[in-house]
Formats: structure tokens, C-alpha cells, sequence
């Protein structure tokens, strides 16, 4: 590359700087994100709630071990574990994906973030990764509660094969939820649209409309989230329904899918909901 002389001076071209690749940008941002949310209020508050709901729940079954506590440590996880960790993937992703694009309009930080050579994809990748991860963190210490009941009540030994194939299940769940909630927080320039619709419907909406479809028009509920969750609880229960059919009801109704129905609707899900998700992103402008 010849050089440009002007005078006594001889200036070399201005070096060109490397812009990081798509692999590079993800796991970045989503550092700076996941730092952010562990430095945030919203983390402790929610390490707060998780802490008190299972100081709650070892103090419930402390005082009324016997009729919680049987020679059965299966029926123990499956009330403990299956029973609760749905209510804490709700608050998870309510908590750290009702705003994460929604905050993007809101707070006008959105101006800044275009402004830098970064494609909306990556911005939405990383921010889905720092939000999966922390909600894990915050899942991680819900099992911890339950398992320290169930060593201290029936031993280190004791543990059900069920407890552990559960969690990649709880993984999955995971996913399915928070792309829902990304969704969601893609659709609204609110924050609080995203989190008070999203808190309604995974807490309440969901299962009512699951009992509608079922009982009203009485075609099984695939198509709600809400049903696929039951598999948790199903794990623990014998004999475990497998396949793909569903269990009917006394009503009768649809009471839940079989596993592997239920994890292809989460799947399902976390796919459908995360790529409308960001298709609705991208063609969102910053006014």
C-alpha cells in the first residue's frame, strides 16, 4: 500500500477497524445484558421471592411432615419440584423478557443501539441468551430449596430418576415461556403491556382457555402452553404416559398430553413464538 506524502510529512491511510462477527456480537451483549440484570433490583426482589417461597414451603412441611412426608420420596419431588418451578419460570421471564425489546422503545435506548454496526437478530439473540440464563440461575435456586428438603427428609440417596430427567423438560419449558414473552415484548412499545399480559395469561389466561377447548368444544388443548406443563407433574405420577396420546378426564376432558407430545408442543412454541418474535423487531421502527 504506497503511502501519501505532502511535504517533510509522509501520513500513512487511516487503519480500517474490524467490526466483531454475528458469533463474536451474541455472547457480548449478552454479558453486558446478563450483568446488568444481576446488578438489577429486579433480580434481588425476585432471589427474595423465590428464598420466602421455599423457607414457606420447608416451614410448612416441617410443622406437617406427616402428612407431607411418605416412604415415597417420588410423591415428594413431584409436589415440591413439578408442582412449583412453573410458577418460578413465569416470574423468570416475566421478570427479565417482559421488557427486554419493549424497554428498547420506551427508554429510547433503541436510538443508541441502531446507531452501532449490529443487526437486530444479534441484539435479540443476546438478549434472549442473557435472559435464559439468568432465569436459570433463579431456577437453580428453587431446586436447591427442594433438594435440600429432600436430603434432609429422606437422604442423599434417595433421589428419583424422575427429578433429574425433569430438567432438560424444565429447560424446554423455559424457552417455550420466554419466547412467548419476547413475543410479546416485540408487540408492545410498553413495558407494562408485555408484563401484565404476560403474568395474566401464563398464570391464569392459559388455563382457562385450556378447560374452555376442552370441556366447551372438547378437542384437546394442544394448542395451549399451559397443557403442555402438565408433563412436569406426570413424570411423578405412575404409570407415565409416554407417547403421544393424550389422558382423558372424568369430564371428560383433556387432563394432559403424553411426554413426548408435550415437549414437541413446547418446542413448538419456543420456535413459533421466538421467530414472530423477532420478525416483529425487525420491522418495528424507531420513531
Amino acid at each position: 500500500m504506497t503511502e501519501i506524502t505532502t511535504g517533510t510529512e509522509t501520513s500513512k491511510p487511516a487503519t480500517r477497524l474490524k467490526v466483531p462477527s454475528t458469533a463474536q456480537q451474541i455472547p457480548r451483549l449478552a454479558h453486558y445484558q446478563m450483568r446488568q440484570y444481576l446488578q438489577s433490583r429486579r433480580f434481588l426482589a425476585l432471589v427474595v421471592i423465590v428464598v420466602a417461597i421455599g423457607a414457606i414451603f420447608s416451614a410448612v412441611v416441617a410443622i406437617y411432615h406427616s402428612s407431607f412426608i411418605t416412604s415415597d420420596s417420588v410423591s415428594f419431588y413431584g409436589g415440591s419440584w413439578a408442582g412449583g418451578v412453573g410458577v418460578v419460570i413465569v416470574l423468570a421471564a416475566v421478570f427479565f423478557g417482559g421488557d427486554a425489546i419493549a424497554g428498547e422503545f420506551q427508554n429510547k435506548t433503541g436510538y443508541f443501539l441502531m446507531s452501532v454496526p449490529i443487526r437486530r437478530a444479534t441484539v435479540y439473540a443476546g438478549k434472549f441468551l442473557a435472559a435464559f440464563l439468568t432465569s436459570v440461575a433463579i431456577i437453580t435456586i428453587f431446586f436447591a430449596i427442594v433438594l435440600g428438603n429432600g436430603i434432609y427428609y429422606f437422604g442423599a440417596s434417595a433421589f428419583p430418576w424422575q427429578l433429574f430427567f425433569s430438567l432438560p423438560i424444565v429447560i424446554l419449558y423455559l424457552l417455550a415461556v420466554l419466547g412467548t414473552t419476547f413475543l410479546f415484548s416485540s408487540l408492545f412499545k410498553t413495558s407494562a403491556y408485555g408484563f401484565v399480559l404476560t403474568i395474566i395469561l401464563f398464570l391464569f389466561g392459559f388455563t382457562i382457555l385450556q378447560d374452555l377447548v376442552a370441556i366447551l368444544i372438547k378437542i384437546e388443548p394442544w394448542m395451549v402452553i399451559s397443557y403442555a406443563s402438565g408433563i412436569l407433574s406426570d413424570l411423578f405420577s405412575s404409570p407415565i404416559n409416554w407417547g403421544l396420546t393424550a389422558t382423558l378426564g372424568p369430564v371428560p376432558a383433556y387432563d394432559s398430553p403424553g411426554i413426548a407430545e408435550g415437549v414437541v408442543i413446547m418446542l413448538g412454541y419456543f420456535i413459533l413464538t421466538a421467530i414472530a418474535g423477532l420478525l416483529l423487531f425487525e420491522r418495528e421502527e424507531f420513531k
